[in-house]
């Protein structure tokens, strides 16, 4: 069984959708869109995130994607072999994925939201401004893809949760293998979040 770090998350199976064996999925990739290019994709139990009841077929699989469709938000899989909504209840939980060689490549400027959960964010606008040092922001915790044009960051900070908008224009520095973010952020962002803030 490949370890769970050698997988890439595509979607999670919530529930049956429809009478051929359809499944309703929430989208986790960047790249929703790339559904298309894929004629196979892997089921997978995540034991670090059970949303849901543990589903019955656990093992890593690999199975046919014979059609998708993008609805309400998520996304409806239709795997082959599985044709009616018996069969698509024992999917519930499964993690939809690929291996982590398949990514799909990034441009030059681009990075896998994901790769930034557990970074440490810095803001440098301080130093950029005065030559204080860099100041600790957080560990990310998240990326929230649905608040609009431009994700935002989740991230644990001292005074509780700050959100971060992922701006081109805000990123200083990404050094993904050191766990380290670099962004000058505008002047109060971090202390909109602080506790007694409205």
């Amino acid at each position: 069984m490949a370890a769970i770090e050698s997988w890439v998350w595509l979607a999670q199976v919530r529930r049956p959708q429809g009478r051929k064996g359809e499944v309703f999925a929430e989208i986790l990739t960047d790249f929703p869109e790339k559904f298309t290019e894929r004629r196979q994709v892997w089921l997978v139990q995540d034991a670090s995130a059970p949303k849901l009841p543990r589903a019955t077929n656990a093992a890593p699989r690999v199975v046919e994607l014979l059609n998708h469709w993008l609805h309400k938000g998520g996304i409806v899989l239709h795997f082959n072999g599985i044709n009616d909504i018996s069969a698509a209840e024992t999917l519930a939980g499964l993690m939809v994925a690929i291996p982590m060689e398949q990514r799909a490549p990034l441009g030059e400027d681009e990075v896998y939201v994901a790769d930034l959960v557990g970074s440490v964010l810095f803001d440098v606008a301080p130093k950029e401004k005065s030559g204080a040092d860099p100041a600790r922001v957080g560990v990310i915790e998240d990326v929230d893809r649905t608040a609009g044009p431009v994700a935002l960051l989740v991230v644990a900070g001292a005074q509780g949760e700050v959100l971060v908008p992922f701006a081109k224009s805000f990123i200083r520095k990404l050094d993904l293998e050191a766990k380290i973010v670099e962004m000058a952020l505008p002047e109060g962002l971090v202390d909109l979040n602080a506790p007694g803030k409205a």
